[in-house]
């Protein structure tokens, strides 16, 4: 791991680890925020190869962290229907992913990022209501877009409440069901060599110091305005995307 680590500096890594404890709090109180706010410091200091992996395998350990906190309001059902819709989806465009050129990573994980705020917004208004065959179809289109770029966790979001969930429960279901498609994800990146050392390396920083933030998170829930959160992290995301495109474009 500390070789892994050679090339960055303690300032660098003191940055990765306060930003993943702010986003896993901010992931545990709204439910997605963690994979968005990630790239934003993974791709200047590493390049845009291996970010996609690192958030993957970090996961597992993040919603972990949920996992344990809100375990007792997991629907076990819709886990079992999500997945069924999603994965095969998914590992279609991890592999897909893994064909792209660094500079297309690059375009693809910035224009993801800033169309996820408006997505989430038209899927809020349209107010749908899915009963068992629209969550399978709603998590097919959920797990073509997680497999190879980052924030379609508010897609997963808005497939489960408009599935009926409310509260902790969607909070609790999506970390169980991100486990589940991080581990397919990560299957077929390491089957195509796209994890080495670092990759790992920075996963389990990201991941171990993200882990409490679920616990933070749960004191949280109940007592902070969601919508100042969600205006923050929407310009955050926005603009970082933005600056993540446009950097691509302009090499």
């Amino acid at each position: 791991m500390l070789a892994a680590f050679a090339d960055v500096s303690i300032y660098q890594l003191l940055l990765v680890a306060g930003v993943a404890l702010c986003a896993s709090v901010l992931g545990g109180v709204a439910g997605y925020g963690s994979g968005a706010l990630m790239p934003l410091v993974l791709v200047p200091m590493l390049g845009p190869e291996p970010v996609i992996p690192i958030i993957a395998m970090a996961g597992l350990l993040t919603n972990s962290g949920r996992v344990f906190a809100f375990l007792r309001h997991v629907s076990w059902r819709r886990v079992v229907l999500v997945l069924a819709g999603a994965t095969l989806p998914c590992m279609v465009t991890a592999y897909g992913y893994t064909l792209l050129t660094g500079k297309a990573i690059q375009i693809v994980i910035g224009v993801m990022l800033m169309l996820t705020v408006p997505l989430r917004y038209a899927m809020r208004k349209s107010a749908m209501v899915l009963g068992d065959r629209g969550l399978v179809l709603g998590a097919a289109g959920y797990g073509a877009a997680v497999g190879g770029t980052v924030g379609a966790g508010v897609i997963l979001l808005s497939v489960l409440m408009a599935a009926g969930l409310q509260g902790a429960a969607v909070i609790a279901t999506d970390a169980v069901i991100s486990i589940a498609i991080g581990v397919a994800r990560l299957s077929v990146f390491g089957f195509a060599g796209a994890i080495g050392p670092q990759t790992i390396a920075f996963a389990l920083l990201i991941g171990l110091v993200a882990f409490p933030g679920a616990f933070l998170a749960r004191t949280f829930v109940a007592r902070m305005p969601i919508h100042v959160h969600t205006a923050i992290l929407d310009a955050v995301v926005l603009f970082g995307g933005a600056v993540m495109a446009f950097g691509a474009l302009g090499r």
